[in-house]
């Protein structure tokens, strides 16, 4: 099952919105979460756990909740309140041009992921051993969940390609991103994608 990042959303009675992240457990390789950005919510992404998930499709996500049971799942974005601090100089006027210098805790939003998971965007970056080498579009998953592949856009803008890397070969996934035991060149030498079922 390939999920992938921006890829529709659906629940029982409508369309719910699009994954905006998926969220994975990195030292057991499987995917436990999609974050759902509900439409026309602000704001309103959800947390759905991947046993939610009825079907993946190439036109998107089925999941076996109604909108109503959706809205009721965990918020996926949080604001936290970050205390400011004046410099004392004008450098901070300056960073707010329109409306001076702000006073009292400055907003900052966050994404809840459970302890001990990573969250997986559309574009975070895949290391080669030797360098960058692409940008994640999405996972393919098994149907007990397991990550088997990464996919990535691979190459540049002129010469792009997605590729799916073998799960064997990913060496850790932490918030710097997906790194991978294979060289540029390797990556390179992969066929574009086709994954099997």
């Amino acid at each position: 099952m390939e999920y992938e990042i921006g890829a529709s959303v659906r629940c029982t009675d409508g369309s719910a919105g699009k994954i905006s992240a998926l969220i994975a457990n990195p030292l057991g390789r499987a995917l436990t979460h999609i974050a759902v950005e509900v439409e026309h919510e602000p704001m309103g992404a959800r947390v759905v756990p991947v046993d939610h998930v009825r079907t993946v499709t190439e036109t998107g996500v089925e999941l076996g909740c109604s909108l109503a049971e959706l809205a009721r799942l965990p918020e996926f974005h949080d604001v936290e309140f970050i205390p400011y601090v004046s410099a004392g100089d004008l450098s901070a006027t300056l960073a707010w041009p329109y409306y001076g210098a702000p006073t009292g805790d400055m907003p900052s939003i966050v994404d809840r992921v459970p302890a001990g998971e990573v969250e997986i965007r559309r574009n975070d970056h895949v290391h080669a051993a030797d360098g960058a080498v692409g940008r994640v579009e999405g996972l393919v998953v098994d149907a007990e969940g397991q990550i088997t592949h990464v996919l990535l856009q691979e190459g540049h803008l002129w010469a792009r390609k997605e590729v799916a890397i073998p799960i064997g070969a990913v060496g850790t996934i932490d918030d710097d991103g997906i790194h991978v035991r294979l060289s540029r060149r390797e990556v390179a030498d992969l066929p574009e994608l086709g994954v099997g079922p």
